[in-house]
């Protein structure tokens, strides 16, 4: 009768085993959460651009179609390329007729230059004769008291030397006006400047009518066809660059210690749990708009607390850049887990 506890005893080993083995388990799942941060508050992210073109005009070739794929280069939409083809023949025509006007003028002020330098030869020539009909006077006026010279000789002398320096003066005025007469070709010059510009403004929006993808990428939320006519800086449809794929993933705030660019990770989506990508931090956020009042900086990220009631971690994005992505799996919006793994990142260092 006094050996009955020995039984319950020994029933009490099984439930300390059972009891260690959860301590262990808690402990490897506390351990794995401080080393391991993983968070399935996470989206898939890309660039993205909004195709414009960069004149107005009736599309008449759009070779894509939504969701496809295109190459860097390859056409996207071709605007009807007649007006601005006919905008850059006819400033190329003005240009040619400049230039004969130019030509031409120039000739003009050529002949004029001439006649300028002429009437200045005249003028030296007319200062010559009125300098020697001076000096001659001169002499004669000294020999006329002597009786060497009559007076009628010494007043035909008198006469010539006014006629000289008549005929000094004409020439000097119409030097004067020959060479106010040369016009110059300065002002047509500055025409064809204007022109040339014109010109290089007619090839660029000729240029503008062919719109082609500036990198690989996927073509989203088309809307329109052939015929539509397409208004200057208005989007036509979005273009996601999809040579590298993001994942922005929300950590606690308690999880950001020790994380830092370069630190790797592992990400799934939730439309393949199966397929695991590696990863690695490419930047944290410095700022999020807080919803619990205090100080609003508006532009930065919102992140929705779920426990109202409770005063938890805030969360802030963490950008992993996804380093062999599949092409076909990756969406921008696609919901993803990530965990990061920072003792990767220190093995790998070593």
């Amino acid at each position: 009768m006094n050996r009955s506890p020995a039984p319950e005893k020994s029933s009490r080993i099984p439930a300390l085993v059972i009891g260690l083995m959860c301590l262990a388990l808690l402990l490897y799942v506390i351990w794995t959460l401080e080393n391991s941060p993983s968070t399935d508050d996470a989206y898939v992210y890309a660039d993205t651009i909004n195709v414009v073109p960069e004149v107005s005009g009736r599309i008449i070739e759009l070779p894509v179609r939504d969701n496809q794929s295109v190459k860097k280069g390859d056409l996207l939409l071709r605007i009807d390329p007649r007006p601005y083809q006919d905008n850059l023949d006819q400033a190329r025509a003005r240009l040619a007729t400049l230039e004969q006007q130019i030509a031409l003028t120039q000739r003009t002020v050529n002949a004029q230059t001439f006649e300028a330098a002429s009437a200045v030869a005249s003028v030296e020539r007319a200062r010559a004769q009125a300098k020697q009909a001076t000096d001659t006077l001169q002499r004669y006026e000294k020999l006329l008291p002597k009786g060497y010279i009559s007076a009628e000789v010494v007043d035909q002398a008198r006469a010539s030397q006014r006629s000289t320096a008549a005929e000094l003066n004409t020439s000097r005025f119409q030097a004067k006006r020959a060479t106010a007469a040369v016009s110059g070709v300065d002002a047509l010059v500055a025409q064809r400047a204007e022109l040339l510009a014109q010109i290089s403004i007619a090839e660029l929006d000729l240029e503008f009518t062919e719109v082609r993808a500036p990198f690989d990428g996927r073509v989203a939320s088309l809307r329109t066809t052939v015929g539509q006519y397409a208004s200057a800086a208005k989007p036509i449809f979005t273009l996601i660059d999809t040579r590298h794929w993001y994942v922005i993933a929300n950590f606690r705030e308690t999880d950001l210690q020790g994380m830092r660019p370069g630190t790797p990770a592992t990400v799934y989506l939730m439309t393949d749990s199966g397929q695991r990508f590696h990863a690695r931090v490419d930047s944290l956020s410095f700022g999020v708009l807080p919803d619990d009042g205090g100080a609003v900086v508006e532009g930065l990220p919102r992140v929705q607390r779920s426990i109202n009631w409770v005063r938890v971690s805030q969360r802030f994005p963490v950008k992993l850049e996804v380093l062999e992505p599949n092409a076909d799996l990756f969406r921008v919006g696609a919901s993803a887990v990530a965990v990061l793994e920072p003792g990767r990142h220190d093995s790998a260092s070593r």
